[in-house]
């Protein structure tokens, strides 16, 4: 089980990069980075928004923004914790959200927010996102984003 612990203001930035998607009408991605240990409890330490490519139903990374983000990671010793985009409707990981995945290793993990995220405030976001790990069958599985087996904890 991955878990990760975010702060408010992770969240305030991730909602306000995920909001600028969708003020254009197209879905956004962001990436949560840490320097934890793969299995422990992660601390998001920055919030990573790639060039991408975006349209109302799906996003993606073109090469050289995969490239960039890799150079981003190597000198800071980073890892990609989280992936995080949105929907123009309901919250779900798509089959082409599985297509286009940024991360794809065990325990990896998916969160997506509805309508955009315009309804998303950091007191509401745990009620909102839908969370998704990778397991080792290779599916995305959906997780609980509320009570004990939660990945993503919120402090203040």
């Amino acid at each position: 089980m991955s878990a990760i612990i975010c702060t408010r203001e992770v969240l305030q930035t991730t909602i306000a990069v995920l909001r600028r998607g969708g003020e254009r009408g197209e879905e956004r991605v962001a990436l949560w980075l840490s320097t934890a240990a793969p299995r422990t409890p992660a601390a998001v330490i920055e919030v990573y928004e790639p060039d991408q490519v975006a349209e109302v139903d799906y996003f993606r990374l073109p090469p050289l923004s995969m490239r960039s983000l890799m150079d981003h990671l190597r000198p800071t010793r980073r890892r990609i914790v989280a992936q995080i985009h949105t929907h123009p409707g309901q919250a779900f990981h798509s089959e082409v959200d599985a297509e286009w995945a940024i991360v794809k290793h065990v325990g990896a993990l998916s969160l997506v927010l509805p309508r955009f995220a315009a309804t998303t405030t950091p007191e509401n976001f745990l009620e909102e996102v839908m969370t998704y790990e990778y397991s080792s069958d290779g599916d995305w599985q959906h997780c609980p984003s509320v009570g004990p087996a939660a990945r993503v904890i919120v402090t203040a």
